[in-house]
This record gives structure tokens, sequence and C-alpha cells, in this order.
């Protein structure tokens, strides 16, 4: 896809001062992230809950952006992003910034385990367990956990064996009987990851006991483990112990050569096998582990030890703690929230109500069941013609391609664009691919130029009416997934508008087809229109405020990080444009520097639900322009790579209803961090009168009854 070309804009020169590093911006974001675990306000198990998003979070990082880092640095290429720092400098920064983060989260592992003995929930040792319970945990091992353990040696014959991505594995040294302080042998065993990593002690001491008497009692699998190693070598005394953790690079390269693959799933099929084998990365290992076995595994993986290595007080891989999190204690948990129906879709025809009036949904205070009644009353309806979407992360179990799936068996032509490029959900699409293929839907993977992801959130239904054909249309901030939908604050609209259901139906067109001309009535498509437009809206802006008029733009987002509109909101400040972003992760924006950026104030929010939604206000466009939804952050990524859809509300209604859910935002003092120029966030103070828009949110889908002034 080709980008229209842009005008020369004279926009102001980005320098270490006006912009900051992305990467160094993501750690920030994570720190407030573990600051809601630190949060004594919350319930223990959502405490543990955050711990283990911090660590999952990290995975993630260092997976794909210190990967890429790592690429960057053996390739010797220069640093050419605005904030000049090399990959090599920006490394060593990485892990001076993330291991005092990885300290604290451990201070309030330690903090919150206390909290929950309290409660009744226990993490113990095996060591000092009672004895019958001890021996309860070893015919355990014996019985399940022995039988598919492989420990292997390394010696002269046997290699050091290949160590797999985020695996936990145990380092080993073992000497024979009576020989001496000589012939140490060093074993690898894996910790195998078919056994919950939480391991129940209440299951174990039933099972072998008989008895009840153990509940809510947890073990670390390779505590188990390294507690019964005798029985794994006979004739050998164990010298030392400790666990090592790996994290290698897993991101895609999805600009291959293409003549190597016969198909765009075969490359992503063959590269997700790949995953597991990429260059390491990041090597933790315990604090107390010994000079001689962190010599072996810095020699052996051929990793830098100042760059590295991440030396982690207690267990390592902390996103375990998901399993704990889950477990039975609503005492410990937020009180459950049941999403809210609207009055006008209860049991009601979907279509009836869509075409009587556009529909705007705010999940997860509005359900997203009426998301799913699209699809499928769509599938069951005799009168629907065709049913077309993109499927970007559609989670397991998913109710939205089952119904995709009856479509084809009632007769209905269905296509669907399954993105196989979703980072991390490769194989989850592939499996909902091959399962659509195998009933008739017209199946496509992405437009023809490999490297751009379709991440657009559209649905098209075509259904014969006694006036004709109509077309239906849902568009969305989020992804068609019933269960991130129950955690992640998105926007819906469904609508039957000729203008938008006719975009759509040429969108779907350029997607499945050859159509690179298409142009657009009503919506704002990446990567060819939508950066073009919300420059010419931003403009626009900047013209209201020289010529005097009150000016103002508000754009809610994930994360901000694009030159040009980093360039052009700086130019806005100057001009006087009132400039308030809600941006949830990080931003490589500065605002409050002096003669640059005074008239923006970020502000991020983070609590209970992942703020997701992107909305753009523009306070002197037409009406019908003044706010749009989409699926597009202010990245490159999003604006040059990706197939984005961003869309107006064209009803004054639902205008009115987005504008409440930014006055709710910007009146948040619970959630709320603001951004300082140096880049760090600061919690605000919540007031004699807080206001929390989770909260909020849940007393009302659109929060409160005021737009922002």
């Amino acid at each position: 896809m080709t980008v229209i070309d842009l005008p020369d804009l004279h926009l102001p020169e980005l320098t270490p001062d006006t912009y900051i590093n992305r990467e160094l911006a993501w750690i920030e974001f994570n720190r407030r992230v573990l600051a809601l675990a630190q949060d004594e306000a919350l319930p223990l198990l959502e405490r543990i809950k955050f711990l283990a998003i911090f660590s999952n979070n990290l995975d993630e990082f260092y997976m794909v952006r210190v990967a890429s880092l790592h690429e960057k640095m053996q390739a010797r290429m220069p640093g050419i992003r605005p904030d000049g720092l090399l990959p090599n400098v920006l490394l060593h920064e990485i892990r001076n910034q993330v291991l005092p983060l990885v300290r604290e989260q451990r201070n309030i592992m330690r903090d919150v385990f206390a909290k929950l003995e309290e409660k009744g929930v226990r993490i113990v040792d095996v060591p000092g367990l009672p004895l019958d319970q001890k021996e309860a945990v070893r015919q355990y091992f014996q019985d399940d956990i022995f039988p598919v353990l492989t420990p292997l040696a390394v010696d002269h014959a046997r290699p050091f064996p290949f160590i797999s991505n985020l695996s936990l594995n145990l380092g080993v040294w073992l000497r024979r009987h009576d020989d001496g302080d000589y012939d140490h042998e060093f074993v690898r065993i894996k910790v195998p990851d078919v056994f919950p990593r939480m391991v129940s002690l209440g299951e174990i001491v039933k099972r072998y006991t008989g008895y009840s008497n153990v509940r809510d009692t947890f073990l670390w699998l390779e505590d188990v483990i390294e507690d019964n190693l005798d029985l794994l070598f006979p004739g050998m005394d164990v010298l030392e112990h400790y666990p090592f953790r790996l994290t290698r690079n897993a991101d895609i390269d999805y600009e291959q050569e293409e003549d190597k693959f016969s198909s765009m799933r075969d490359m992503i099929e063959e590269s997700v096998r790949e995953r597991d084998f990429g260059s390491v990365v990041r090597l933790s290992v315990p604090e107390n582990i010994s000079t001689r076995t962190l010599n072996t595994l810095i020699d052996q993986l051929k990793v830098d030890p100042e760059r590295d290595v991440y030396l982690i007080d207690g267990a390592l891989g902390a996103a375990s703690l998901f399993e704990l999190s889950s477990i039975d204690k609503p005492d410990l948990k937020y009180t459950p929230y049941v999403p809210r129906i609207p009055d006008a879709l209860v049991e009601r025809n979907i279509f009836d109500v869509i075409r009587q009036g556009d529909i705007l949904l705010h999940h997860p205070y509005d359900s997203f069941q009426p998301v799913i009644d699209f699809f499928r009353t769509a599938a069951e309806d005799p009168n629907v013609l065709a049913i077309k979407a993109t499927l970007y992360r559609a989670g397991k179990n998913s109710p939205i391609v089952e119904a995709l799936l009856d479509a084809r068996d009632n007769d209905k032509q269905v296509a669907v664009l399954v993105e196989l490029k979703a980072r991390f959900d490769e194989e989850n699409n592939l499996t909902w691919a091959r399962a659509l293929e195998r009933k008739g839907v017209h199946v496509t993977y992405g437009v023809e130029e490999l490297p751009v992801k379709t991440h657009a959130k559209v649905a098209l239904v075509v259904r014969r009416e006694s006036d004709g054909v109509r077309r239906y249309v849902h568009l969305g901030t989020g992804n068609y997934n019933a269960s991130t939908a129950r955690l992640y604050t998105d926007l819906g609209l469904m609508t039957a508008n000729p203008e938008i259901a006719e975009d759509a139906s040429r969108l779907f067109n350029r997607l499945t087809g050859f159509a690179p001309g298409t142009l657009y009535n009503r919506l704002l498509v990446a990567p060819e229109y939508l950066l073009p437009r919300l420059l010419m809206l931003m403009d626009n802006e900047i013209e209201a405020a020289k010529a005097g008029k009150p000016a103002r733009m508000i754009f809610k987002m994930n994360q901000l990080e694009e030159d040009l509109v980093i360039q052009k909101l700086y130019q806005a400040s100057q001009a006087g444009v009132q400039v308030d972003l809600i941006v949830r992760g990080l931003s490589c924006l500065r605002p409050g520097v002096p003669g640059v950026s005074e008239n923006i104030r970020v502000q991020s929010i983070v609590g209970r639900y992942l703020e997701h939604s992107r909305i753009f206000y523009f306070q002197n466009a037409p009406p019908d322009q003044q706010i749009y939804l989409g699926s597009a952050d202010l990245m490159r990524r999003n604006l040059y790579n990706r197939v984005e859809v961003v869309f107006p509300l064209m009803d004054p209604r639902l205008r009115v209803k987005a504008m409440r859910v930014l006055a709710t935002c910007l009146r948040d003092t619970v959630n709320t961090w603001m951004m300082q120029p140096d880049g760090q966030f600061l919690h605000l103070e919540p007031g004699d009168r807080p206001i929390d828009s989770h909260h909020t949110f849940m007393l009302d889908s659109f929060g409160l009854d005021e737009v922002p002034v």
C-alpha cells in the first residue's frame, strides 16, 4: 500500500529535549502498572495479578523491543531516532532502569504474600513441611513429575542443550559418591510446563493421605523438583542447584524472502515454530547463584554479563502468579461487575434497532453480547446474504468465529480477513483460519504487501429487506474478542448509515481484491489517508487559534510516538491550542516544555480495566467530523504499516456520549498519572471528592453528565 505524499510541513525539529526514547517511555508505563501492585487499597489477589502483568509485560518487551535493539547493535546500525540514543547505550540504560523495578516488585511480592498468609493463602517451601506432607509431596514427585523429567548432562560427549524461550530450568552440579572434589558434573533439567507452576499442596495431601485439612496452600514446582533431586541421580551427590530462565528474540521477520514459502500461512507457521530458537536477549538467575554456575551459563549461552544478565531476588518468571490470582477467593478480589445491556437491545432484533438509529457501546461497562448477537443474528437470519469481517485477536473459544462458521452452514456468503501477523496470537489465528476454510469461508490473510498488518476492526452484514438491500456495519476500537472485552475499555459503533456502509464495502474490496485507488467518503483508512487527514484537522485547530478562536484537541489512545504528529502537536501548542492527551502507555512527547508545549497535558489512566479505546476530538471541525473513534494509535506502525480504520460519529446523540467519556477521563483523580517534562509520571492526589473513572462508568456507561470545558 502507498501512503499519500505529505507536503513540506515546516515543523520544528525533534531533539532529545523534545522527544523521549520509546523504550524508556515504555518502562515508565510499566512502572505505573507496578504501582497498582503496591496500592494497599486494592484487594490482595488483584495486587498479585498486577505483579503478574508487570512480569508478563517485561517478557514481551524483551522478546520484541530489546531483541530489536540487539539486532541493530549487531548490525552496527546508527541511532536514527530523535532521542539520539545508540542501541548499545540504550540496552545498558534499559537494564539500569529495569533492575531496580524488579527489586521493587520482589519487595511488593513479599509484602503481599505475607498479607495473603494472614488471609489463609500461603506459598510454602517443601523443606519446612511436616513430615507427612513432605512424604506426600515426594510421592507426588515420583508418580507424576519424575516420569516427565529429562536431565541432560553436559560433558565432552554431550554438548550444552538448547534452552527454549521463557523456559524455566535448573542447573545442577553433581559429584560421584566418594569421589572427593574431583569430576564435578553439570546437568540441566527443564522444569516441565505441563504442570501448574503453583502446585496445590492441599490436592497432594488429599490424594495421598485422604485428609482435606490443607487449603489454599501452594508450592513452587521447581521447589518440589529441587527437594527430590536425589531420586533423579542415584549414585551421585547433589552439590548445588539453581534455577535459570532465558528470554529469546521472539519477533517474527515478516520481510523474509517470499519465494521461500508457498503462501503467507506457510511462512507464519514456520516462523512460529522458529520463535523458541531466537537469539538470547536476557538471562535471569537468582541473586544467590554460585559463581561457577553463573559463569557456566554465561559461557555456554554467550551472553554479556554486564548487559544481558539479570539477578533476581526470589522465584523467576513471576508471570506465573496469574495462576495464584485466579484461585477462588472472591473476598480477595474486586467486587464482580456485570456489564449492562442497553434497554433498546433487550429481546429485540438487532437489525431492527440499528435501523432506527446508530448505537454506541462502551465496553466492558456495556456488555459485549450485542456484538456477538450482531454476528449470530446475521448467521441465522434468512434475509442476510453476506457477512464480512476482519479478525485480529479473536481469542480462544470465540463465539464470533463460531457464528461465522454457522453462517456458512446456513449458506451465507462469508469473507474473513484473518490477520496471521498478530503478534503472539499467530497460532490461535492459524487455527481459526483453518476451521473457517474447511467450512468454505473465503479467508484472506492481508493485502498484497506482506509487511502491512490489518489491524482494523470492521464487520459488514448485507441484508435483503422489503425496500432493497441494506448494509449494517460494526466498527470498533477493540478486537472481536469476548474475553478481552470484559477487561479492556473499548467503544463500538453499530450503524446502517449509507455512507459508512458504502465505505465499508469499498474497504473489504480493497482488502480482498486489487483496488489501490480506493477512495472513502467518511472512513479514515491507514496507511493511505489517516495521517494526512489527522494533520489537516490539526491544522484547522491551529488556524482557529491564530484567528483568536477557542481551539482544543483531546486525543485518547494507547501510545504516542509518531514524529509528525508530535511535531504538529508542538506547533498547535505554540499557536495557543489547548491539547489534552490521554495516553495509557508510552508517550514520546514532552509536555510543559517552555516555548514548546506549555499548552499540552499528558494524562495516563491505569486501573482496574485496561484503557484501550481511541478517541480524537477537534473543537473547530464541522460537527460530523469533530469526533472520530478507531483502531489506530498515533504510532508509526499504525499510521504507515497497518490497515487501520478511524470512523466519525455522525449522530449528535453519540457525539455527546463520547464527549462524556472524555470528560470523565479528564476528571479522574484516582487512576490518573500526569506526565512531567522529564518523562516521569506523578500520581494525582484523589482530593476531597475523588473521581474514579472506572467506577463512574460502572454507574453509567458514558460517565459524568458533562462535556469537557
